[in-house]
């Protein structure tokens, strides 16, 4: 069994050797460090992965020695996490499938190590390919008039099934600062990298039309302030005079893919920070 923790706080010196004694002298064995100092905020930030075999601090209560101990003298911000406990994942989405079905296949294939105990919808149109691999499918009919309250009973719902993060495949929806406070830095989205030149319902019709020659695609943690959040993966594609509509609009769902599945990795893995709306991506 290992543990990982992240930690950020203040540079100071003495930092790593102090967390490296903590386990060594609890017979830990590292098995990784990265570390990196933003010396514009005089900011440290560490990932320290260790095996618990032989650890003298029983798991329930290592963070409570770490934030006595180490934490609070230095000042330090930390998560804790096993990676032997699968984190349990919700994806939300509407009526686009091809972002899902590369979640999904990774996720069937063993690729990750993840759980999917639901899918929530705002479309029925995905209820085929949930059903398909076996997740049950929750269609919440979202408006104007009633966003809170299906939000609400999204909220119950997560809740109720200990849900970890969420992952937006392409979800229609904005995602209220009510819902939001309850995940924060743990619902993920994706979208194409024009923004904001071209918002709407067409952005690769309007890039197409404008003879662009580069088209991307952003992964980001899900804030208030909409598509603004911390970015965890990009990606681009040349495109040219060459390409139809059709192929644009082809590259583009293969970056959003591709890009929201890199992410979404990362995340599992416990290889994100993220400080002042920016991350930190070890390894």
């Amino acid at each position: 069994m290992t543990a990982i923790i992240l930690i950020h706080c203040v540079d100071q010196p003495g930092i790593v050797a102090r967390v490296t004694e903590f386990i060594h002298s609890n017979k830990g064995n590292v098995l990784s460090l990265e570390q990196h100092v933003d010396r514009s905020a005089g900011r440290f930030f560490m990932r320290l992965k260790w095996d618990l075999d032989r650890f003298m601090i029983a798991k329930e209560k290592i963070g409570e020695y770490f934030q006595t101990l180490i934490a609070a003298p230095y000042g330090m911000i930390f998560d804790l996490y096993f990676p032997g406990q699968k984190p349990r994942m919700a994806i939300f989405v509407s009526k686009m499938s091809h972002c899902l079905y590369d979640i999904l296949s990774r996720w069937e294939s063993g690729e990750w190590q993840v759980e999917i105990p639901l899918i929530i919808s705002n479309h029925a149109d995905m209820q085929p390919i949930a059903e398909r691999f076996g997740i049950p499918f929750h269609l919440f009919l979202v408006s104007k008039e009633n966003k809170a309250e299906q939000e609400a009973r999204q909220l119950e719902l997560l809740h109720r099934e200990n849900i970890d993060f969420i992952v937006l495949a392409r979800y229609m929806q904005v995602l209220t600062t009510d819902f939001l406070k309850y995940y924060p830095h743990r619902v993920i989205n994706i979208h194409h990298s024009f923004l904001p030149a071209f918002a709407g319902a067409k952005p690769y019709h309007a890039a197409y039309e404008r003879g662009v020659k580069i088209i991307g695609a952003t992964c980001h943690y899900v804030t208030a302030e909409l598509d603004a959040g911390p970015i965890i993966e990009q990606d681009v594609t040349r495109v040219s005079h060459k390409d139809s509509l059709d192929t644009f609009v082809r590259k583009g769902k293969d970056l959003e893919k591709i890009v929201l599945s890199r992410g979404i990795f990362l995340h599992i893995q416990r290889k994100l920070l993220v400080h002042d709306n920016r991350t930190v991506v070890f390894g």
